[in-house]
């Protein structure tokens, strides 16, 4: 649904269940208006879900989470990019955990993990460099921005180790193979 010129929006829903415990997910897939919704290298909103359900649970984050997921254009990513980064140009994904201020009452509504910004133009671009199919990287990129909302990084090659063994994992669910192979034809 439009709710404006600026971006379309839509919220739902989602319950996984695994043998640990309860992974409930509410997500805000948030579609800006430079990038046509029905374009066929947009992964739909039940895909996305299984994908932010599946790295919850595997890192454990049972309980009710919520998250904003918003694909843009360039000039919103770079823009993005410069002002929380400092870094100029464009880039793929994008994390922003969400931080409660110490004086804001936590709600009783759940956990708000923040939000995940993607540019579908670059998600496009690097899969067809990286002889991807497009649906993989879309799929690496969610998970990625994932776990960045969970705390994980990649600052350190621990880290780094860590955290793409947690994204190989989590993406071998889907029949997907290891992202950080050279070409995946």
């Amino acid at each position: 649904m439009k709710s404006s010129n600026l971006w379309a929006m839509e919220t739902h829903k989602m319950a996984v269940v695994n043998a640990d415990a309860a992974v409930n997910l509410e997500l805000d897939l948030q579609i800006a208006a430079e990038i046509p919704e029905n374009h066929a290298y947009l992964p739909d909103q039940a895909t996305i879900e299984q994908w932010i359900s599946a790295t919850l649970s595997t890192a454990n984050a049972a309980g009710d989470n919520q998250l904003t997921v918003r694909i843009v254009d360039e000039t919103e990513i770079k823009t993005l990019n410069e002002t929380y980064r400092h870094k100029s140009g464009v880039t793929n994904v994008l994390s922003f955990p969400f931080e409660v201020p110490p004086e804001v009452p936590i709600p009783l509504m759940g956990e708000f993990l923040g939000d995940i910004v993607i540019c579908a133009p670059v998600v496009l671009s690097e899969a067809r460099l990286q002889q991807k199919p497009i649906e993989n990287h879309w799929a690496h990129l969610i998970v990625h921005g994932t776990l960045h909302l969970l705390g994980y990084d990649h600052l350190s090659e621990q880290q780094a180790d860590e955290m793409e063994t947690m994204e190989i994992a989590i993406l071998s669910e889907f029949g997907i193979p290891n992202p950080y192979r050279e070409t995946q034809a």
